[in-house]
């Protein structure tokens, strides 16, 4: 039960912090691109009116990305969903065509993660990292001297294939949505989509990574209390 105070006055103190942004997000990627839509359709058509209510969105990625005025991992990631998602609204083609494309946008990004791990450079420890950096060098300069320990390896790869896989699947998922619901209802839908399957991956991330720092110190606990009995053997 002490903990309890302690997370809830963890939870107010990020919701003072990130609340007003966090709001004005959801409101500019789920909400307006909604409105946009429903107000312009009739004289812009689907194809047009898509393209209208997908501006916003791009927009504040582009200007979140200037705000932070770093070029790392995470920016570049960022970065490539901006140029992909440019190039999906300006491609030419139907409504549908228009909305799968955008789709594979997060599809792509899940395949660099997979690629990622295939050729043994798992993507999540180059992004982990990149926040360290963001916030503490001395923080950062410790994750870096893990990179050799055997779960520290194992715990990367495992994290990168769930995101791979998850933000695969968050994409087979829209595409099933742009031939079973009609624009409006997608457009309601697909934010909710996007909002709950990055929660998930980032409540699991969360959760796995406290469970192999946790399993890791045990480890080294057992380890050095090993160590020590031996020297005392001697």
């Amino acid at each position: 039960m002490s903990g309890s105070p302690s997370r809830l006055s963890g939870a107010l103190d990020w919701v003072r912090k990130n609340g007003v942004g966090t709001g004005l997000e959801v409101v500019i990627n789920g909400v307006l691109p909604f409105v946009i839509y429903t107000l312009t359709d009739a004289r812009l058509g689907d194809v047009g009116a898509l393209i209208a209510s997908a501006v916003p969105p791009v927009l504040w990625s582009a200007v979140e990305f200037v705000r932070r005025r770093r070029v790392d991992a995470l920016s570049i990631l960022v970065l490539t969903g901006i140029v992909f998602s440019i190039l999906a609204l300006f491609g030419g083609g139907g409504a549908k065509f228009l909305q799968l494309r955008e789709n594979l946008v997060t599809g792509a990004i899940g395949l660099v993660f997979l690629v990622s791990a295939a050729i043994r450079r798992p993507l999540i420890f180059y992004l982990a990292r990149a926040t360290m950096l963001r916030n503490s060098a001395d923080e950062a300069a410790s994750f870096e001297q893990m990179k050799d320990s055997d779960r520290f390896k194992r715990t990367m790869m495992i994290m990168t294939l769930v995101w791979g896989l998850g933000l695969t699947a968050r994409t087979a998922a829209a595409c099933a949505l742009v031939f079973s619901v009609s624009i409006p209802t997608y457009l309601l839908l697909h934010p909710v989509l996007g909002y709950a399957s990055m929660g998930a991956l980032a409540l699991w991330t969360f959760w796995y990574a406290r469970l192999q720092r946790r399993l890791g110190a045990a480890e080294r606990a057992a380890r050095e209390a090993s160590a020590a009995a031996a020297a005392a053997a001697a």
